[in-house]
Order: structure tokens, then sequence, then C-alpha cells
């Protein structure tokens, strides 16, 4: 038996934070999660890594996590590897960042999605991270996609 779920791939090391509970918020051009609301969603970790640094600075900072925090988190990340579905999390509402935000909610908004840049953006709640019990084999894609879980592999 297996489950179909929309399926969206992310770069690490978000992947990895956004199963371990850390990025609760996910930032994009356009509202592409908005339609899965109240949906659970696979979680694909790409192969490619993240291009920028700027997650370390809110981890260090706005998390004040140390080198060695921000380490072990990342390692927590790649447990499984690259090129698989790992999880599941639950899909929030949507809605678009303004381009101007009091100081201390737009730090808040930066620290759930471990981004900075967020205005204009459109942003989505993401909730319930769960990782699979194992990897499962994907090539990913871009925007969102189907994939079949095998039911032994759901948490």
């Amino acid at each position: 038996m297996t489950v179909q779920l929309w399926c969206l791939s992310f770069r690490q090391p978000y992947a990895g934070l956004v199963l371990d509970g850390v990025k609760t918020v996910e930032s994009r051009w356009r509202p592409l999660l908005a339609p899965l609301e109240n949906c659970t969603l696979a979680v694909h970790i790409a192969r490619r890594d993240w291009d920028g640094e700027e997650w370390r600075a809110v981890l260090g900072g706005a998390w004040g996590l140390s080198a060695a925090g921000v380490q072990e988190l990342l390692e927590s990340g790649e447990r499984f590897s690259r090129g698989v579905v790992a999880g599941l999390v639950d899909v929030g509402g949507t809605w678009q960042c303004p381009a101007s935000l009091p100081e201390v909610e737009l730090a808040e908004l930066q620290r759930s999605a471990v981004l900075i840049g967020l205005e204009q953006k459109h942003l989505t709640r993401l909730s319930n991270p769960r990782w699979l019990k194992g990897p499962l084999k994907a090539p990913g894609g871009r925007d969102l996609w189907t994939v079949e879980i095998p039911a032994e592999l759901l948490p």
C-alpha cells in the first residue's frame, strides 16, 4: 500500500531545517504552496545546496546557536543523504510579506524562515514535521510533483 502526496524539493540545509522543526516558514516568489493549505507535503532533499550562507547568520544570530550547534543541525539534516524523499510536513496558510514591516515582526519571520530578505515574498506556515522511517529515492523536480510513499516508510 502507498500514499500519494504532493512533494517539493528543498535544497540543503533547508530540507533538514524543515524536517527538524527549525524552519517553520517557507518563502517563495509566488504562492506555490497556497493550494495545499491544510494538506501534508512530502519533503524531497535536493542534490544541490542552497546558494548563499545567510542561513548561518540567522542560526547564529536570531537562533543563538554556536558553531557546534549549527554543525549538529546540519548533520541531522543529512541523515538520509540527497536525492530522496525524507519526510512530511503540514502546510498552513500562505500570505505575501509586505514591503515594510515593524522590525520586531520582520525579525521573527526571518527567524522562522531562517532567511533574510523576505519582503514581497509569499510565505507559508509549516508545522508538524516528521522524518520518514527511511529514505525514498526519487529524482526530484521543479515546483510541486507527486510521489507515492510506501506505507511502511510513513512515520
